[in-house]
């Protein structure tokens, strides 16, 4: 089939977002200016530079108890600081609770019952027992078309590692089994891994 999308496409379901996977999963957690903390999945998310390292996640929509986007962003305009949290399946029914639409005074940690660690060098809270974290210094909003699409990139300034995910001086994703994002509803668990060696490696 062909479709252009100002035409929709005739599907039950949209299949945009499951036509690009698997989706790493950004758990995107900030702090707003009055000490709020929040905590929320994006799976618009990924790695986008190595010198200096860089990160990015993508925004659609808005919360009623916001002016034109969600608690991330209007966080991070706010503060220029978030955090990257790395999510592992074991962490599946947490890193679900915590995408629930609550509101702006609310703590997702508290609702998803998830302890909180204070960043090295941010004033933002991060999953303590994630896997790995990111702390990120906001480099740029760039406004997407559309109505509150927004792209947000960070540098980041430092990087934590649980100590059991180090195996042979090597971040080992085998430790954990990173959760990815499919389309729709789907989701999968990384548990197998091969070596591919590039033609000029």
């Amino acid at each position: 089939m062909f479709y252009r999308p100002e035409d929709g496409h005739g599907l039950s379901h949209n299949p945009f977002s499951a036509i690009v996977t698997p989706r790493p999963i950004g758990w995107i957690s900030t702090r707003d200016a009055n000490g709020v903390n929040n905590l929320g999945p994006y799976s618009f998310f990924n790695a986008v530079a190595y010198l200096p390292p860089q990160v990015m996640f993508a925004s659609t929509g808005k919360k009623d108890d916001q002016d034109d986007s969600k608690d991330s962003v209007s966080n991070i305009r706010e503060t220029g600081v978030f955090c990257v949290n790395i999510v592992e399946f074991a962490a599946m029914d947490a890193m679900n609770a915590s995408s629930t639409s609550l509101g702006k005074d609310v703590d997702e940690f508290a609702h998803a019952g998830l302890t909180s660690a204070e960043c090295e060098t941010i004033n933002c809270p991060r999953v303590a027992h994630a896997p790995a974290s990111f702390e990120c210094r906001l480099t740029q909003i760039v406004e997407l078309s559309g109505a509150c699409n927004r792209l947000v990139l960070g540098e980041v300034v430092g990087v934590h590692i649980r100590d059991n995910c180090l195996r042979d001086g090597r971040f080992d994703v085998t430790t954990f089994q990173p959760l990815a994002r499919l389309g729709y509803q789907d989701y999968t668990q990384v548990k197998e891994l091969f070596e591919l060696k590039r033609p000029d490696d």
